[in-house]
């Protein structure tokens, strides 16, 4: 049985700028927004390696900004 995974994903955000990818025909999920990228899935996981350079939600980052000296 072939079980190759063939749809189109695009890469979504949410309001912490965290990524994900989401299946490009289905409705966005609340809370997370198209990022402008689509193609198959291996394709947006390497956008989102690309992109996601810095794994902290933006509140942490925000937060680590405000206490730095």
């Amino acid at each position: 049985m072939d079980t190759e995974d063939t749809r189109t994903y695009r890469v979504v955000i949410n309001h912490e700028e965290q990524y994900s990818i989401w299946p490009a025909d289905r409705e966005l999920p609340l809370g997370w927004n198209d990022a402008g990228f689509s193609g198959d899935k291996a394709a947006c996981l390497r956008h989102i390696e690309e992109v996601w350079t810095d794994m902290r939600p933006l509140s942490l980052r925000k937060r680590m900004q405000e206490d730095a000296p």
